[in-house]
């Protein structure tokens, strides 16, 4: 009897587990959307990012104790009414400045080639400084052009042109909210108007953009707000009169002219919940269109657009100037000049492009920043102006310049504390040619020292030098000196014996002279002092040699 046993059954594979959760994950996925909010620092981002996340808005901190990150993320799930299912999962990208530091990072974390079909863009501008709205505008539309840029690959062209065509079917395909339902039908009449005269003329790319005015609320404050000179319009025109509302008028013009190239909305929102609910219902509207219908069978007619699941049922609203609500689809040229007369939307258009252009300066070409300037000037507090940049003398033209002050000051030299100031030698010359060298201050000090160690010892150290000199100059009297032969110094008490002698004794020695007439006598004493010394050497030599030998005789023999 043959054994024969079942065959085992087959393995398993070893990715049964991930491939049942990825059916489950497939069937009920749940569709991930981003919004991008960009803003200057302290423009109100966090403010709406808790309106659209619906969380609790963040403290009020100081301006200098706020901290921006480079790139700021958070999300949160969107719940239907019932909050039961989640329909969608929100991310919110901030950046929190136009500076290329920090908008360079964004392509990184937000790929268009991947999302861009799944991206709003939201640009944040302050109403307490309403006279940097164009240029802010310019510089975030600009990057909004450069982003979707992205890589140049296939894939991202094609999403660029289904993404171009869906906003394109919104607009043509936008019906304002009615409080009677539409009729439901699966197809629509293929006629079509085309878009009208300055719209959607820019974002080739089809992003869905949302120009939002944050603190609206402010518009008529003149108080000063942090970091900011005289905020809103208050601080530009006083009241509520007609200047003023023209003026705000105005504005909302220039930016419905701006939307409307770009098929984006304006929207102005205060902190109040109301106008932050109603900005969050437009960005998922938005988010969610759909895409744009495709040709039916017939070629007649054509399929109607999916219905979106999150409708926007809040009417058009030009009037309230702090809940300004402008829906992509509902503007137009002909609508933003009914607003208030004599606004030129073709002058506008034409200087938004010569800025864009980077046209070169004419006082005939028009501007949009100079044109915005003229009407909302800057009240900003500007920061002081730095010191002008301390350029260094060259080293040889500081050397020379001192060189030449220098030289014109009598006392440059610094041998010029041992001269006579009453002197008219040439500068720079040192000495008897210049002055009396008995005049220095170190040859009296020297002579008052040695006359008070003479006065101490009892004797004069300079007579024991002198005898020394004058035993060598008389080797030929048997190297004996003659008593009282040394040549000495006189100390005070001798001068002053000297001068009752009838020699005029020398004067004082100083290291200045009064004048002229004390120097002369100076030298005239020193002159007489040492013609003394002479005359009396000579007579006590005649004397010593009378008294040994008065026929001399024996001084010839002592000399043998």
């Amino acid at each position: 009897m043959e054994n024969s046993r079942p065959s085992s059954p087959e393995a398993p594979p070893q990715d049964l587990w991930s491939s049942i959760l990825d059916s489950v994950s497939s069937s009920r996925s749940i569709p991930s959307k981003q919004v991008i909010v960009l803003g200057e620092p302290s423009s109100g981002k966090s403010t709406l990012v808790s309106g659209l996340l619906q969380k609790s808005p963040p403290e009020e901190t100081k301006e200098e104790q706020r901290t921006d990150f480079a790139l700021g993320y958070d999300w949160a799930d969107v719940r239907d009414d019932a909050d039961e299912d989640t329909l969608a999962r929100l991310s919110v990208y901030t950046v929190p400045s136009s500076a290329p530091a920090y908008t360079s990072l964004l392509p990184y974390f937000v790929p268009p080639r991947t999302s861009l079909q799944h991206t709003l863009v939201m640009v944040v501008l302050d109403w307490t400084r309403p006279w940097a709205f164009i240029q802010e505008l310019e510089a975030w539309l600009e990057w909004v052009e450069q982003w979707v840029k992205g890589d140049g690959s296939r894939e991202l062209d094609i999403a660029k042109e289904e993404s171009r065509e869906r906003l394109q079917a919104h607009w043509q395909y936008y019906a304002e909210p009615s409080a009677e339902p539409l009729p439901a039908t699966s197809t629509v009449t293929s006629t079509l108007l085309p878009l009208g005269p300055g719209t959607l003329t820019h974002n080739s790319a089809g992003v869905p953009i949302v120009v939002v005015c944050s603190k609206a609320d402010l518009i008529d404050e003149g108080n000063d707000i942090i970091g900011s000179g005289p905020s809103g319009m208050g601080g530009m025109v006083k009241g509520k009169g007609g200047e003023w509302e023209e003026r705000t008028d105005s504005i909302m013009q220039i930016l419905r002219t701006i939307c409307l190239k770009y098929g984006a909305g304006l929207f102005y929102t205060t902190p109040q919940p109301a106008t932050l609910q109603t900005l969050r219902q437009y960005a998922l509207h938005m988010l969610f269109m759909p895409p744009a219908p495709s040709p039916a069978s017939g070629g007649t007619e054509v399929a109607a657009p999916p219905k979106n699941p999150f409708p926007f049922q809040h009417k058009p609203n030009a009037l309230d100037r702090d809940r300004i609500v402008i829906p992509a689809g509902w503007d137009s040229l002909g609508k933003i000049a009914v607003l208030r007369d004599g606004f030129d939307a073709k002058l506008w258009g034409e200087a938004w492009e010569n800025d864009l252009d980077n046209a070169e300066e004419d006082a005939s070409t028009p501007r949009a920043q100079r044109l915005y300037a003229g009407l909302v000037p800057d009240l900003s507090r500007k920061p002081p102006p730095l010191p002008p940049l301390n350029n260094p003398t060259p080293e040889q033209i500081f050397l020379a310049k001192n060189y030449d002050e220098n030289a014109k000051k009598p006392d440059r030299d610094p041998r010029g504390a041992f001269r006579n100031p009453n002197e008219t030698a040439s500068a720079g010359i040192v000495g008897p040619m210049g002055s009396s060298s008995f005049n220095l201050p170190n040859v009296e000090r020297a002579l008052t020292e040695m006359e008070s160690v003479a006065g101490a010892n009892g004797a004069n150290p300079l007579s024991l030098s002198g005898s020394r000199d004058t035993a060598r100059a008389l080797p030929g009297r048997g190297g004996r000196a003659p008593p009282n032969a040394g040549l000495s110094i006189p100390t005070g008490a001798a001068s002053l014996a000297l001068g009752r002698s009838g020699a005029p004794s020398p004067a004082p020695m100083s290291a200045t002279t009064p004048n002229s007439a004390d120097d002369q006598t100076q030298h005239q004493a020193l002159k007489a002092f040492f013609d003394n010394l002479i005359n009396k050497r000579t007579t006590k030599a005649d004397d010593a040699g009378s008294a040994k030998s008065p026929d001399g005789k024996n001084g010839v023999e002592e000399g043998s």
